[in-house]
């Protein structure tokens, strides 16, 4: 007897939401609170290198910050 096609599909759903549960949430460094489409760039000056040391003082040697959608980890 020959299964149709889309008796597979429950068991990838199945699959899905097992893997899904599984998915660990990663504790990311803190950082200062982005802005809805242009993240932090509003905290980056003409000098990136003084504007990221400025933000390491306020929140550690390692910080999240976010550029446009993009999540960057910075090490200072």
């Amino acid at each position: 007897m020959e299964l149709p096609p889309w008796a597979s599909l429950p068991g990838i759903v199945l699959a899905a939401a097992v893997l899904r549960r599984g998915h660990r949430a990663y504790r990311l460094p803190p950082g200062p609170t982005p802005w809805p489409i242009i993240g932090n760039l509003n905290l980056i000056g003409a000098l990136p290198h003084r504007s990221i040391h400025e933000l390491s003082k306020r929140y550690g040697p390692l910080m999240q910050l976010r550029f446009w959608c993009f999540p960057v980890v910075v090490g200072s």
